[in-house]
């Protein structure tokens, strides 16, 4: 597993409980930045599957 998907999942997971604590809270902010981490922990989670693929590919060859 490629270390993107990893950092990228625990992004998403620490998104998660901002957007929940912002939405707790009514800290629009928060909120805001929980939703921003989960994306980009979405992206670097793609781009570590990519490179899962592709490394897969590779040796598959």
């Amino acid at each position: 597993m490629d270390k993107d998907r990893i950092a990228g999942a625990a992004k998403q997971a620490k998104g998660a409980v901002k957007d929940a604590v912002g939405k707790v809270t009514g800290d629009a902010k928060l909120q805001a930045e929980g939703k921003a981490d989960k994306a980009e922990g979405k992206v670097q989670n793609a781009v570590g599957g990519l490179k899962d693929a592709a490394r897969d590919t590779l040796r598959d060859k």
